[in-house]
């Protein structure tokens, strides 16, 4: 089955394989050895040549966990997150504040609207206690990238934290990191780094993590400076899901064997050509070009099409796609293109849609 939703996604055999290692105590050397591993891959592969300036914690759990690790590890006592919303995944992050009453008023956009920067510097201007200011990179929602480095430099000029959530992004869309002074990064295994879920992670400036050290901690188990303190010693807080590592150590070579932009450059191919082919038939996208991220796209159902019967026509040939969101969820489709894919399945992909929709 070739799987075209956002994660989790296709993985090649090498990683698939990586499952089969022996069975290895999380208390021994071996696994300080392999977290060692994943955690100095992730910065060579996300801050190249500015390894010793971040620090890479790595725990199990989803990209949600990460991101909310991130969230409630990043603020001092009587300060607040402000979260940047143009999406679902944008207001799964003002739900996490929400849940400690850690927040201000959200910047909200309508969906597919792109954040104003002039607006954010505004609202620090108006809110000096916001400290963190979340935002998402790639918002699957619609497929739509934000614009990090502008919003990076306000946040940057008003010396505040700049958190962002790459979970769909690292890997698949470009990005900055070090160059545009962000403080917090999270991600995850199962998406354009293609590994399997269950591993996740956030990359950290070394300096903000010294003052994470002494923040409140607000949870437990999704703590970063329990788990900084921690792998610095070589070991984990927690149980891991080991097999699950040796598989996202597995995923990081072969991005690093490919080259993080070459890997973007493909993803960029596959989605220029499901969009031009999609678009020939009039399939209409929802975003404009200059909105697309790389890895996946938001369409409108062709008339006459529910999404049940395209997504179930399309699964008897072998593929995949994924459903709409809140209020447009009756209207749209997403077609994701990350994984270990090839060419001819995305050729695959677009003929047999020609031919599901043909039968409408």
């Amino acid at each position: 089955m070739i799987l075209l939703n956002p994660g989790p996604v296709n993985v090649s055999d090498r990683v698939r394989n990586a499952l089969l290692q022996p069975d290895i105590c999380h208390r021994e050397s071996e696994f300080s050895e392999l977290l060692a591993d994943i955690r100095q891959k992730l910065l060579k592969a996300f801050v190249p040549g500015e390894e010793d300036e971040y620090t890479a914690i790595v725990l199990t759990g989803s990209g949600t966990a990460a991101v909310e690790a991130a969230l409630m590890s990043s603020m001092p006592v009587g300060k607040r997150a402000m979260v940047i919303t143009n999406g679902v995944y944008g207001q799964r992050m003002s739900s996490m504040i929400l849940t400690q009453r850690l927040g201000t008023p959200d910047l909200k956009y309508d969906w597919g609207v792109a954040p104003d920067p002039q607006t954010v510097d505004l609202a620090l201007k108006q809110h000096p206690e916001v400290h963190t200011v979340a935002m998402v990179h790639h918002e699957t929602t619609l497929g739509m990238i934000n614009p990090v480095k502008e919003i990076a430099e306000i946040v940057d000029r008003h010396n505040r934290v700049f958190l962002l959530d790459s979970v769909s992004g690292l890997g698949g869309e470009t990005l900055d990191i070090a160059g545009n002074k962000i403080y917090m990064v999270a991600g995850a295994a199962q998406k354009c780094i293609q590994g399997f879920p269950g591993a996740a992670f956030v990359l950290v400036r070394k300096g903000f993590m010294e003052r994470v050290m002494k923040y409140p901690k607000r949870c437990w188990y999704l703590n970063l400076a329990n788990y900084y303190e921690e792998q610095e010693r070589g070991t984990i807080p927690f149980t891991p899901a080991v097999q699950v590592y040796y598989a996202f150590r597995e995923a990081l070579n072969e991005l690093l064997e490919e080259g993080v932009e070459n890997r973007i450059q493909r993803f960029q191919g596959y989605a220029a050509t499901i969009r031009t082919r999609l678009e020939e038939w009039g399939v209409k996208p929802v975003l404009a070009p200059a909105l697309r991220g790389n890895t996946l796209t938001a369409f409108y159902l062709p008339e006459g099409c529910s999404y049940q019967w395209l997504h179930d026509g399309l699964k008897q040939s072998g593929y995949v796609i994924y459903a709409g969101q809140g209020q447009l969820e009756e209207k749209i489709f997403r077609v994701a293109n990350i994984g270990a894919l090839t060419s001819q399945d995305i050729d695959g992909f677009v003929s047999a849609f020609q031919t599901t929709v043909a039968r409408a």
